[in-house]
């Protein structure tokens, strides 16, 4: 993106002309070269075997630059995480821009930088996509939408609807990172210790999790709705209830502190590089080492086992002892967080 540093954004680059061209061709595809995507047809081709994971979603964080990341580092990860939570890996994406006039191509530049990054630590290739100008005003800076195809293991077989009574529930670290951080740069809030996102490809941690078992069960990325939400919807499509301990789930100090002044449950909070597994009771310590070796899952723990009474509920025994139902999240609490 260097000839570009010092341009904005022209409605005149999403006119399918000369500008929309240059802005393709020198700007956006020399950082995801190979032979699928250099060809510039209008659909990449190639061959799978298999059985094939599918998924799309669209980015619209503000702002999109935050600790720990941005829009472009997001969007991959969100992508990739969700072929990886069906057991999928990930192969190919598609990652298509809707920019608003007036964006610094400096920044377009950070943004795609940001993308091949996130996209060679996950392994995979981006292999078409499409770039939109709207007027200034119709758009918040920059949205990506991204789809992913992965191939899905011989034997393999996860599902939110496949959680048993005795599974146990494992979480692979601290939750709540990343909806702090984005709040904190958003609003201009300091605290003592920086607070990054989470925000990361869990493809290869899933691959090392699938090595140690074949019993995961049900896994899920707490993004939107953040780990309430994700543990409600495995007891809903699994039919199950469901049992977590408030002093097993680790949140760090400053992510508990900012969500104390915020008003805010950390359970309800916003992950990006976070997965919850229902793993079978024999295999939990054996996924557990494993995912303790990678470093995206070194600080994972079992926070609560999967249970058959009171079906579609998620009850926590709190550290004084009692219990309460956690409930999925009802309306936004961090809006444009993803």
């Amino acid at each position: 993106m260097e000839p570009f540093k010092d341009e904005k954004i022209l409605l005149a680059h999403g006119s399918g002309g000369r500008l929309s061209h240059d802005l393709v061709e020198k700007g956006i595809v020399p950082a995801f070269d190979n032979p699928l995507l250099s060809k510039l047809d209008d659909s990449a081709v190639f061959e799978v075997k298999g059985r094939l994971a599918f998924t799309t979603d669209s980015y619209i964080v503000t702002p999109i630059f935050f600790p720990g990341g941005d829009i472009g580092r997001l969007a991959v990860c969100g992508t990739v995480n969700d072929l990886a939570m069906s057991g999928a890996v990930p192969l190919y994406l598609s990652v298509s821009f809707i920019i608003e006039e007036g964006l610094p191509l400096s920044d377009l530049g950070r943004i795609v930088a940001s993308i091949h990054e996130a996209a060679e630590e996950a392994g995979v290739k981006v292999v078409t996509g499409d770039t939109k100008v709207v007027n200034k005003g119709s758009a918040d800076k920059i949205f990506i939408n991204t789809s992913g195809v992965g191939v899905v293991p011989e034997g393999v077989n996860i599902s939110g609807s496949n959680a048993r009574p005795g599974d146990k529930l494992i979480l692979s670290g601290p939750i709540g990172d990343h909806g702090i951080a984005v709040m904190s740069e958003r609003e201009g809030l300091n605290f003592s210790t920086l607070i990054k996102s989470d925000c990361a490809p869990l493809n290869r941690l899933v691959a090392e999790m699938l090595k140690a078992s074949t019993e995961i069960h049900a896994l899920r990325d707490p993004t939107r709705g953040g780990l309430a939400t994700t543990l409600n919807e495995f007891a809903a499509q699994s039919r199950v209830g469901i049992l977590i301990h408030e002093d097993m789930i680790p949140v760090r100090d400053e992510v508990r502190a900012a969500c104390e002044m915020l008003g805010f449950d950390p359970l309800h909070v916003a992950n990006e590089g976070r997965l919850v597994a229902a793993v079978a009771p024999d295999d939990a310590e054996r996924v557990l080492e494993a995912m303790r070796q990678n470093k995206y899952g070194s600080e994972a723990s079992i926070i609560g086992e999967v249970r058959k009474e009171h079906p579609g509920r998620v009850i926590m025994r709190t550290r004084l002892g009692a219990s309460r139902i956690v409930d999925m999240l009802v309306g936004e609490l961090l809006p444009r967080i993803c």
